[in-house]
């Protein structure tokens, strides 16, 4: 179960999680240490799985973005096609669907050509049946935060 306190430091870290300790406690009016605490618990319960720098895809060559839909043969409920999937460099995230397609794969690349390889290297991978890929013309949103619900207020 998530309190108020958890929710509001959980709040803080995925608005910066580089944040020290000593700031998320002034914010939320705890100690430190009790802070420090909670994060750990929050930490060994998985609900905070880690930490990460996000980059700036274009100032790193990546400038194309597109999202394949990966149709494949085989079994309901295997996602054998889909852990081969993610080991493609340029693949971001593997979504295991429901409906015609088994996979929605989310690539970056340095421009078509770099797409065009990592297709290939879709369609080595057996049981991958066809493709059908979206490119990216503008990003609008991106974000891995996610939405915290609003708790009910104590009495």
């Amino acid at each position: 179960m998530i309190d108020k306190k958890d929710h509001d430091i959980l709040t803080i870290i995925q608005g910066d999680g580089r944040i020290a300790n000593a700031e998320i406690a002034r914010r939320v009016g705890m100690a430190p240490s009790a802070v420090l605490e909670r994060i750990r618990k929050l930490e060994k319960r998985g609900v905070i799985q880690g930490y990460e720098a996000l980059l700036e895809p274009k100032a790193l060559g990546q400038r194309l973005t597109a999202f394949t839909a990966v149709h494949v043969a085989e079994a309901v409920g295997s996602t054998e096609t889909g852990r081969r999937l993610a080991e493609v460099p340029g693949v971001l995230e593997v979504h295991y669907t429901a409906g015609q397609d088994s996979y929605l794969v989310k690539v970056r690349a340095e421009d078509p050509q770099g797409l065009q390889h990592i297709l290939q290297q879709f369609g080595s991978i057996p049981g991958v049946r066809d493709t059908r890929t979206t490119v990216v013309l503008a990003t609008i949103k991106e974000s891995r935060q996610l939405p915290l619900a609003a708790l009910p207020d104590e009495e």
